[in-house]
């Protein structure tokens, strides 16, 4: 069996191309020219970029073969991320491995600013001892304000808070309760952070939102003598703000990892003393550059599996604990997602699903997406995957409806709960997890059943009277297909039982006809669950 291929353009860590070489075939190519990688991407299913390979609509179109594009690192401004969704492009990064190193980056630059080290070295070094000019501040007792809560900037705010400093926050999209858990104090608005700090650090991605974030106007907010840190992204502090800022001293310092144009070998904030810059290097430790080869190297890997990873910026975003515990609900809702189209053939208007439980608690985004891609896998086959089901669903003017209860209306801990619409009919399912933690369905239209959903499962509906079942079991048996359990329920007596029926080996349209002859079978169809 021939070997998934992978084209790696950038310089990752060796131990990342090990990685690869174990499961792929690899072709390291640091390094190589747009025009050379434009005429034999359509060779390969992976691409392992950095930041400088252009990961546009034009290379993306070529790859006719590709399925996922691994970012050595932890934005993706130079991938088109919607272009990869569209396709059904998986598109990973990976964030947390250069966490650390970013954050000790933040707290290096805020302290060589803020006690001049950069500019008293170079003068020391130039033959001169001369203590005067280079009189800092301490960090004790100010107040720092985080832009951006997020796993850097609660890293950095652990830190900080060492220095028994005051650390204030603005993150709109942050939880009360993450800044309860590292002690941070929040404030409502950016305006309101920046009258109050005495120190900014930013830690925020860069978009059409944070672009010049911090400008004129926020800065003329700030007390005078601010101290201004970014190793985020450059053009979140627009540098024409912060270099008039400079010169008037209401900034009293600045320490700058990233800029608006990079590489940046002539700005004009280079000329202040009073600003320290380095070139990009918040990722740059041996130890982050190990985890970051290592890290994308195994999404890649995962990812041609046809396994779902924590890192994929086209899908939610999850902790590995966090997949770890969904990854068997993940599978229920395809499982219930693939029911319909095996039924019914009318087109769907209208998804609702209720996640009910302590599962609520959870990210459950990821579990939506699950159900629109078990829907469409009958009709799509491998054309839908995790990347595309929801932008598939919403091109079929599906509309989908989610919502979470923290307490499950039955004697199931956890309950989730489908409701499929069209013009025609409707379909009502709930599933759960068995203790082997198994995809169980547990009602089906109103009627309670338990059943596993996995190989061939027949689904009968037939009057509730004597003499229908026994039958309808020797049919099968006839036809030797071995019943491996059959669970049947009603709501009414004498009226319309649904049998939901485990059986061995696949039914097909002969046998179907042969069941529905059975007196008292209104209904037969046979669902195959992979």
């Amino acid at each position: 069996m021939s070997r998934n291929k992978v084209i790696v353009t950038e310089r990752i860590a060796e131990e990342g191309i090990d990685l690869l070489k174990q499961e792929l075939d690899v072709n390291y190519c640091d390094g190589i020219s747009r025009g050379e990688l434009l005429d034999i991407i359509d060779q390969y299913d992976a691409l392992v970029v950095r930041s400088v390979t252009q990961v546009d609509k034009e290379l993306v179109s070529r790859g006719k073969k590709l399925k996922v594009v691994g970012r050595a690192g932890n934005g993706v401004d130079n991938i088109d991320v919607d272009t990869c969704t569209r396709l059904g492009i998986i598109v990973a990064n990976t964030p947390d491995s250069n966490t650390i190193s970013a954050a000790e980056q933040t707290i290096s630059l805020l302290l060589s600013t803020a006690r001049k080290t950069a500019a008293a070295s170079k003068t020391l070094k130039g033959g001169i001892w001369d203590r005067k000019p280079f009189r800092g501040v301490e960090l004790y007792g100010k107040k720092v304000g985080i832009v951006g809560l997020g796993r850097i900037g609660s890293m950095v705010a652990t830190r900080l808070k060492s220095f028994n400093m005051e650390v204030m926050s603005y993150d709109p999209y942050i939880t009360n309760e993450r800044f309860e858990r590292f002690g941070v104090i929040k404030t409502q608005t950016l305006e309101e952070l920046m009258q109050e700090v005495d120190i900014l650090t930013i830690h925020t991605p860069r978009n059409e939102e944070t672009m010049y974030l911090i400008d004129e106007k926020m800065l003329d907010l700030a007390r005078d003598g601010l101290i201004v840190i970014n190793c985020a992204r450059g053009g979140i502090v627009k540098e024409e703000a912060l270099r008039l800022a400079l010169e008037t001293g209401k900034v009293w310092g600045a320490g700058l990892d990233v800029f608006e144009q990079e590489p940046a070998t002539e700005n004009p904030l280079f000329s202040f003393s009073n600003v320290v810059c380095t070139p990009h290097l918040g990722a740059d430790t041996y130890e982050a550059q190990r985890r970051v080869g290592e890290n994308i190297s195994e999404q890649v890997i995962k990812a041609l599996r046809g396994e779902l990873v924590p890192n994929v910026v086209n899908l939610p975003t999850m902790l590995s604990d966090e997949l770890k515990y969904l990854q068997a609900y993940i599978a229920l809702v395809e499982k219930m997602g693939n029911i319909y189209y095996q039924l019914e053939k009318s087109p769907i208007s209208k998804v609702e699903l209720t996640f009910s439980g302590p599962i609520a608690e959870h990210e459950t985004e990821i579990l939506s997406i699950g159900f629109l891609k078990g829907i469409m896998e009958p009709i799509m086959g491998d054309k839908v995957n995790y990347v595309n089901a929801r932008l598939m669903a919403e091109d079929r003017g599906i509309a989908v409806f989610d919502r979470k209860e923290a307490q499950s209306p039955k004697r199931y801990k956890n309950l989730i709960t489908a409701k499929i619409q069209n013009k025609e009919c409707k379909l009502d399912l709930e599933g759960t997890l068995s203790r082997a933690r198994l995809p169980l369905l547990v009602d089906y239209n109103g009627y309670e059943i338990e059943s596993t959903l996995e190989g061939y499962v027949l689904v009968v509906e037939n009057e509730d009277r004597p003499g229908v079942i026994g039958p309808f079991a020797s049919l099968l048996g006839e036809e030797g297909i071995n019943i491996a359990s059959m669970k049947v329920s009603r709501k009414d007596k004498g009226g319309i039982a649904v049998m939901i029926v485990n059986v061995d080996q696949k039914v097909d349209e002969r046998v179907l006809n042969r069941l529905l002859s059975v007196d008292g079978i209104t209904s037969a169809k046979i669902v195959h669950f992979v």
